[in-house]
């Protein structure tokens, strides 16, 4: 299990790179309504942002160096799994509840994509600097997250807007909450 940890850890961001690339080549040719779209658009925008973020694993080592004062809080392991299963998992599920039930129930993708980009930004706010993955958040993350909840408007109603960002920002705490849990049991091992 460790050989296969190290090489998704290795490889998963250019991996990434390629199929953000090769998702966006496919976008002329697919018959879908702009809502549904827009919705697998999250997919290859939240792939170029992880390369940003996570080439030569700037992301982790920031987070580690400059909110976990230097302690492993944010792992390798933690990483793979919040990017891979989750994030991907995620927008996949997202698209597919868009195609098959309307673009509504979608809106779990714009949003953990919004509330990525607000992290970014009050982060580089707080510690007044660059962190990795603030430009991809700002000029990919803010516009298409926020074009796509506009698109889709209230076609479903309240709940799958109150549902969507409810889950994003669960997301969001479950990732900050790990991460502080493994500082704290570090910090009591020093």
């Amino acid at each position: 299990m460790r050989k296969l940890q190290d090489w998704l850890a290795d490889y998963w961001v250019v991996g990434a790179g390629f199929m953000a690339a090769a998702l966006i080549a496919i976008t002329p040719v697919l018959p879908l309504s702009l809502p549904v779209f827009l919705i697998f658009l999250h997919s290859p925008f939240y792939m170029a942002h992880q390369v940003e973020e996570h080439t030569h694993d700037r992301f982790r080592k920031f987070v580690n160096e400059n909110v976990f004062a230097g302690r492993d809080a944010l792992s390798v392991a933690s990483v793979l799994v919040i990017n891979l299963p989750c994030v991907w998992g995620i927008n996949l599920l997202a698209l597919y509840a868009a195609y098959a039930w309307g673009p509504a129930w979608g809106l779990v993708a714009p949003y953990v994509m919004l509330v990525n980009a607000f992290a970014h930004l009050a982060t580089s706010v707080r510690l007044r600097k660059y962190n990795p993955g603030l430009v991809t958040g700002i000029i990919l993350f803010l516009p298409l997250s926020l074009f796509t909840i506009w698109t889709v408007g209230w076609t479903g109603g309240v709940f799958p807007h109150l549902a969507g960002a409810a889950l994003a920002v669960l997301f969001h705490v479950a990732m900050i909450a790990a991460a502080a849990a493994r500082y704290r049991s570090l910090a009591a091992k020093s």
